[in-house]
């Protein structure tokens, strides 16, 4: 055949076994409790950073690979880890991965070093993304009516936005009366429960994809988006310029570049790329990029802000950021009913203004004396309304776009440009935070009597700053702390400014490519075949 097309056809839900209408939502809540953990995995290990520094002498370069090991290895395996679910079958893959997930927890809560702890973590990652794509693509085929899968998918994002904020709670209460790797060793009873649960509940559902694995686009995938995210987490320190840097990405441009080529000629493939062309699936895939962006950047300095600034515990500043969770929580499944009566792109276009004006509402008010009660939590509650107008709807735009066979490969998809955009957000508002802040620092602190080596570290981060500023002569810390905190301040409302600017990039990007009211949402691809010839989208 010369060619493929994509085409606008009804979508049919496979011919795979469906439970009862009263156990789909037991399975969904199995489901949702394999994500939380995977999600909050994501999280709670930032509050434990001092410890680890103490227990196991983490130097900084360490801390940070103890954070990143688990994101690098789990962005890196997400389109692998879908695949493999489409072709093996997603049950077993996702009770494997929770197996494998359970033991590198454990190994992690009793690592004696830093490296040992670098490589679980990875491990752990490499669990994760086995785990993620496939429960997303058991929800979609447990719930084939657009409308329940739609509220199912609200629940299932509320899930998701709840674990994010309930990482950090979770890990300064876990610190505050255990040892450090009780942050990890949580993870095991709720693992053992979701393998209990699942393998009663979730049915086993037949294997959809009939072709042979793609060993091939396997391999070049997982390393071209792990050149790609180690490039975005090393970006900041090596410098965006740097060798290093440039290649990363030059390695990850010329890799995904030829997975793309190779895809398209490979019958079938892991993902057929085609998906891209559907605008339904690049504006769903988008949006949920552009809202971690957002959040992520956001969750980054605000917890920098409520510790170094509020002068809160590590306890106290994860509590503070609990409304954002409980506005997540609720209004994510009304924003998925609500998107099934006025459209996907009314509703993620609001969503992503809404956290555009959160953040802005952070920049301009977050000096030291701002109330928690105001400003601080309109910010949130924003970004919190924002993201829960955008996570079920994206999610199903993507999912809804092709064909049962591809689902892992596209909850791979959805899952993975969630983490690159928030990697990505960490990365961009920490360096224009930086770009800020240090200057500031350096020329405050150049004349000061400290010795050479503290004052050449005061600017690399807030904390490194006021402990300098805690050894500074008595006289001149109070100074020191109001220089210190106007330069956070400046930091951080730079960082915002500009995440806002993409927010708002991304809903003008949201309101051309999805569907609105009463527009076709069933847009999907034909079965992939090898493709030599043009790629043209044409109505059925």
């Amino acid at each position: 055949m010369p060619g493929t097309s994509l085409e606008t056809a009804t979508l049919t839900p496979a011919p795979a076994p469906s439970p009862s209408k009263d156990r789909r939502w037991i399975v969904l809540a199995v489901l949702c409790l394999s994500v939380f953990v995977v999600v909050v995995d994501n999280t709670i290990v930032n509050v434990a950073l001092p410890t680890l520094n103490r227990s196991l002498g983490a130097s900084i370069t360490s801390l940070q690979w103890i954070v990143d090991a688990y994101s690098l290895a789990f962005a890196g395996l997400l389109l692998a880890g879908g695949g493999i679910g489409d072709r093996l079958g997603r049950k077993g893959t996702m009770q494997v991965g929770l197996v494998f997930f359970g033991l590198f927890s454990a190994a992690a809560a009793w690592s004696h070093s830093a490296g040992a702890l670098i490589s679980t973590r990875a491990l752990m990652g490499v669990a994760a993304a086995f785990i993620f794509p496939a429960s997303l693509a058991i929800l979609t085929s447990v719930f084939p009516d657009p409308s329940e899968r739609q509220k199912a998918l609200g629940i299932w994002g509320a899930t998701s936005g709840i674990a994010v904020a309930f990482g950090p709670i979770v890990g300064g209460a876990l610190l505050e009366h255990f040892w450090w790797g009780s942050i990890f060793l949580v993870n095991v009873p709720i693992v053992i429960v979701t393998l209990i649960a699942g393998g009663v509940v979730i049915p086993r559902l037949p294997k959809v994809a009939q072709h042979p694995f793609d060993i091939r686009g396997v391999l070049i995938s997982t390393v071209g988006v792990t050149m790609l995210v180690l490039g975005i987490i090393e970006g900041p320190q090596w410098g965006w310029a740097s060798p290093g840097t440039l290649a990363c990405f030059a390695v990850a441009a010329v890799l995904l570049t030829l997975f793309t080529l190779l895809e398209l000629r490979t019958e079938g493939p892991l993902l057929d790329v085609r998906v891209f062309k559907i605008p339904r699936f690049s504006g769903g895939a988008l949006s949920i990029s552009v809202a971690f962006f957002c959040l992520f950047g956001f969750i980054f300095l605000i917890t920098q802000y409520f510790q170094f600034v509020k002068g809160y515990s590590t306890l106290s500043a994860g509590m503070h950021t609990l409304p954002f969770a409980i506005v997540a929580a609720i209004f994510t499944p009304i924003a998925a009913v609500v998107a099934l009566r006025v459209g996907s792109r009314l509703v993620v276009t609001t969503g992503l203004l809404l956290m555009g004006g959160g953040l802005v509402v952070a920049a301009f008010n977050s000096e030291a004396g701002t109330s928690y009660f105001g400003p601080i939590i309109v910010a949130m509650v924003l970004l919190a309304l924002g993201l829960a107008s955008i996570t079920a709807p994206t999610a199903e735009a993507v999912m809804g776009s092709v064909p049962d066979e591809q689902r892992g490969a596209a909850a791979a998809v959805n899952n993975t440009t969630r983490e690159l955009g928030g990697t990505l957000g960490v990365a961009v508002f920490g360096s224009i935070f930086a770009s800020s802040f240090a200057p500031k620092i350096i020329s405050a602190f150049r004349p000061l009597p400290i010795p050479a080596g503290p004052k050449a570290e005061a600017h690399q981060s807030m904390a490194a700053t006021l402990a300098v500023v805690a050894h500074a002569p008595h006289a001149v810390q109070p100074a020191l702390q109001s220089v210190a905190f106007t330069a956070f301040h400046s930091g951080l409302q730079v960082a915002c400014i500009a995440g806002a600017g993409v927010a708002l990039m991304g809903a003008v990007g949201a309101f051309r490519l999805l569907p609105g009211r009463g527009a076709a949402e069933v847009e999907t691809v034909r079965e992939p075949e090898p493709c030599t010839g043009d790629l043209s989208l044409v109505g059925a």
